[in-house]
């Protein structure tokens, strides 16, 4: 029997795993390389996929609207949280590697789950391809790249294939870079967040509100460029099946995650505004770096959080890496992605991994190459709008389950709360996309309609497939 695309997903018998990986049975010399994360493993996943190349680059980035920007700062961090909050739910109530597409696949069908899939793919290699290139100006710190476009655009694609690599050795990997380049990037962050209070100066503010608009407009607009630093709140619940105990650790990671991640955010982007003279900060290609030579003089401050950042992005490049793979496996498993992101070696989806690495390098080369002067905003802004789709689909399904009240699907002593929770992330990912701007989202646009054609081909083929199953 056919089954069309606004047929609910029926609950998986307990055996069934999306994870499972195919052709890797317990014992043979690929498990050995695949390995389910624990809470630190996880928290460390979404720490160290939200504190990557956003945080380092973005208050120089942010420093044209003024300190406004900093306001903006704290009413994303109460969106994020409840987003975090939100997600936190949601794994509980199915703990299956795909985050926000089997979140809305279960509750709207087919359609909604393959947008919220190709979305959310779009925004992992976006992000990655936005990530080399902040990169790139910490490198520049170290070793002179940007002098040249080739040059700079060859040390980018470098950046991302490196992460790449770690993938393909399988999740043990993973899973050991991105603990152990989430402490070190918390090196540079932690010298800048509280000593950098030590060396505050007001006068290096400048202006409250520089951007020429009004405060609600500068709030908005800043604040699209920096939910690019929040991107990654969903990452446990993306890898959901990698987790152990996910019902529980999933949600405990993802709200300690963003909690800590926001504290650093905050502290890290006043310090850098309160050491680095808003004339200075507003050109900057590594904040940090000149936030620490401002603080003790000289260049080797800024060359060793130059070196702490690149380390760092490098770690985040890793985490983003695998989630962009998991997604469309996810949905390829469904068939709604082409049958070969369903290929995985060592509990990585390989296929995923080189089709992602691939469109990031091409997006890179392209940004660079066309002579773009904000290739780091340009595609910061289009992950602002692709990353709101899977977003507001995903707070739609817990909506959805809050107001129908089943029984297996609400816990009625905090119906009210939990409602309460969920409207603000679905009002802060409305507004975040409005705030992304007509350029922004008219690109992300393009993208996401894109994919409806991809949809058409996979249903026509299911359907297909489907009626020669049954002749």
């Amino acid at each position: 029997m056919h089954v069309t695309g606004t047929a609910p997903l029926p609950a998986p018998a307990p055996s069934e795993s999306l994870t499972a990986p195919a052709g890797d049975p317990q014992g043979t010399p690929d498990s050995r390389h695949a390995r389910r994360f624990g809470l630190p493993v996880a928290t460390a996943l979404v720490m160290g996929n939200i504190i990557g190349g956003g945080i380092f680059l973005l208050p120089a980035s942010i420093a044209p609207y003024g300190t406004v920007s900093l306001v903006a700062f704290g009413v994303l961090t109460i969106g994020a949280i409840a987003l975090a909050l939100t997600f936190g739910k949601l794994a509980a109530r199915d703990p299956r590697t795909g985050g926000p597409y089997v979140y809305a696949r279960g509750a709207f069908g087919d359609f909604a789950g393959f947008l919220a899939a190709w979305s959310y793919w779009i925004t992992t290699w976006v992000s990655n391809a936005a990530l080399a290139v902040a990169a790139v100006g910490y490198l520049d710190v170290l070793i002179p790249v940007s002098g040249h476009r080739w040059t700079a655009c060859l040390a980018a694609l470098a950046i991302q294939w490196l992460p790449a690599l770690a993938n393909f050795a399988g999740t043990r990997y993973v899973g050991a870079v991105q603990l152990v380049s989430t402490v070190l990037k918390f090196v540079p962050l932690l010298l800048v967040a509280v000593g950098g209070l030590f060396f505050f100066d007001p006068s290096r503010l400048g202006p409250f509100n520089s951007s020429g608009h009004g405060a609600i407009g500068a709030v908005s607009a800043s604040a699209a460029l920096l939910l690019f630093s929040y991107l990654g709140v969903e990452s446990a619940a993306v890898s959901a099946g990698e987790v152990k105990n996910a019902r529980r650790n999933v949600g405990r990671a993802t709200v300690i995650g963003t909690a800590g991640a926001a504290l650093v955010y905050l502290l890290g982007t006043l310090s850098v505004f309160g050491t680095v003279a808003h004339h200075r900060l507003v050109n900057s290609t590594a904040p940090f770096s000149d936030a620490v030579n401002a603080m003790f003089g000289g260049s080797w401050g800024g060359w060793a959080v130059a070196l702490a950042a690149l380390v760092s992005m490098i770690g985040c490049l890793n985490g983003w890496t695998l989630l962009s793979a998991q997604t469309p496996y996810a949905a390829a498993r469904d068939g709604l992605f082409p049958a070969a992101f369903t290929r995985r070696r060592r509990g990585v989806p390989t296929v995923g991994v080189a089709v992602t690495v691939v469109l990031a390098s091409l997006l890179t080369a392209y940004n660079y190459l066309s002579g773009s002067g904000k290739v780091f905003e340009v595609l910061v802004l289009v992950t602002t709008f692709t990353a709101t789709v899977p977003y507001l689909l995903a707070t739609a399904a817990q909506l959805f389950h809050l107001v129908s009240g089943r029984a297996d699907s609400v816990d009625r002593g905090r119906l009210v709360r939990d409602a309460v929770v969920t409207s603000v992330a679905a009002a802060f990912s409305i507004w975040l996309m409005a705030g992304a701007g007509y350029a922004a989202v008219y690109q992300g646009a393009l993208f996401l309609f894109a994919g409806v054609l991809v949809y058409a081909v996979m249903t026509a083929r299911r359907a297909r497939a489907a009626e020669g199953r049954t002749a």
